[in-house]
């Protein structure tokens, strides 16, 4: 299969097996997605999702948040991992918006980024789904992927994310890095991989990736 053979496989085969894409993380405008994508940094969506609907009960906009103390917001938010940073990243972000934009959360990825406790990653996902802005946003389980699909080296997210960028249509995009996250999930994690299952992988899987599975299976 040459590269771009290889492309329409995975895209054809990713929208049959996620025709209706759910968004990971629950939220009801972008300042909670905005909240919710900087609390997982480094922590699970399900975990996210158990501990929002308490901060959000509390503050679910900038100008509720500012009236709790950094203190408080990192209480409710302990769960997650990182509560110190975390919690002063959401106080300090919410008075930015306020003073700033009021109240909004700005459309434009660099504004984004300026804000505390926010990084490019964050901003992506914010103006993916959130405004429905093309970006292509990249995470352990996207970067994984493009690896083992031999789209891109493995040598850092950076360079991951403009391998992506440049294989895929920008119209897809905002869908296809939630179908590529849904599916190193579900068919091709990091732990507990089962080749077998892993249709993408095994039909135009990297090569050295497929060996070194089929000799630790072998030696199991």
């Amino acid at each position: 299969m040459t590269k771009s053979e290889k492309v329409e496989f995975v895209v054809n085969k990713l929208n049959e097996l996620y025709p209706e894409i759910p968004v990971p993380l629950e939220h009801k405008d972008p300042y909670t997605l905005l909240i919710a994508v900087l609390l997982s940094a480094q922590s699970t969506d399900v975990r996210v999702n158990k501990i929002t609907p308490l901060l959000f009960e509390r503050a679910d906009n900038p100008f509720d948040m500012v009236k709790l103390t950094v203190e408080e917001i990192r209480e409710i938010i302990k769960p997650v991992g990182l509560s110190p940073m975390k919690s002063k990243g959401i106080h300090g972000l919410s008075e930015i918006l306020l003073e700033k934009y009021s109240g909004k959360v700005p459309t434009d990825i660099k504004l984004l980024e300026e804000l505390p406790g926010v990084g490019h990653k964050t901003a992506s996902v914010v103006v993916s789904q959130a405004f429905g802005i093309p970006a292509f946003p990249v995470d352990t389980h996207i970067h994984r992927l493009m690896y083992r699909w031999c789209f891109s080296t493995g040598k850092n997210v950076v360079q991951t994310e403009k391998d992506a960028k440049r294989l895929f249509p920008k119209e897809l995009w905002n869908d296809l890095h939630l179908q590529i996250i849904w599916y190193g999930r579900e068919y091709s994690p990091a732990r507990g991989w089962d080749l077998d299952k892993d249709v993408i992988t095994k039909t135009i899987g990297r090569k050295k990736v497929i060996n070194e599975y089929l000799k630790k299976k072998k030696a199991r």
